[in-house]
């Protein structure tokens, strides 16, 4: 387990202050009971946000007819609906939540070249609400595949989530499960399928980024 780029210079400060914190109480306090609540109360804080950056290696099944998860979390919505931004037609859309205690990497659900690429500012609703998906503060990516098909997903705030990065731009070639994105503090991840694709997970399933197959292509 590693700790990933976006957390590192937070975690560093975070030890600074909480070192010269219970350094200070340590030494002026005059209850030895505060420094150790200090003690205590700063050490899981610190363990709490360290959980939060962590970034596990893994190795994504390689299989073009796949459609991977793009992060950790829980199937929240499956639908049919139709994706107005850029496909412009009729789409399942399969929605991930991500808890502040789940993986934040974000990683590519098929390998192909970066079509379009948005970034949107927006409203900080709670990721679960309908609006969320067209109104947060979100990134929309398309990927194109080899055989010429498009998958849009979409990086997505929420009411905690006020940070997303990316780490892609328009003709940029990916391999499936290679990491494209992080949001801090979880939120959101949208995938719009094919009709006619054969979802392979079911509401309130746990999804891990970059190995949970969401739908097999035709």
């Amino acid at each position: 387990m590693t700790v990933h780029k976006e957390g590192r210079t937070l975690l560093l400060v975070l030890l600074f202050v909480f070192v010269l914190l219970n350094y200070g109480i340590y030494m002026y306090a005059a209850d030895p009971l505060i420094f150790r609540i200090t003690l205590a109360s700063t050490i899981a804080f610190y363990l709490i946000i360290l959980q939060f950056f962590r970034s596990p290696k893994i190795k994504s099944p390689v299989n073009p007819k796949h459609v991977l998860a793009p992060a950790d979390g829980k199937v929240v919505v499956i639908e049919e609906t139709v994706e107005e931004e850029y496909l412009k037609e009729k789409r399942i859309q399969l929605s991930i939540f991500m808890s502040p205690i789940n993986v934040h990497v974000n990683r590519m659900p098929i390998k192909g070249v970066i079509d379009f690429f948005k970034y949107h500012p927006g409203k900080y609703l709670v990721a679960w609400h309908p609006k969320s998906s067209t109104e947060n503060e979100r990134t929309t990516v398309v990927t194109k595949m080899d055989d010429g098909v498009k998958i849009l997903f979409r990086q997505i705030a929420g009411a905690m989530a006020r940070r997303i990065k990316w780490y892609i731009k328009e003709g940029d070639k990916l391999e499936q499960g290679q990491e494209f994105g992080f949001i801090k503090f979880g939120s959101r991840v949208d995938v719009f399928l094919p009709l006619d694709a054969k979802i392979k997970v079911g509401l309130n399933e746990k999804t891990t980024g970059g190995l949970t197959v969401l739908a097999e292509l035709s």
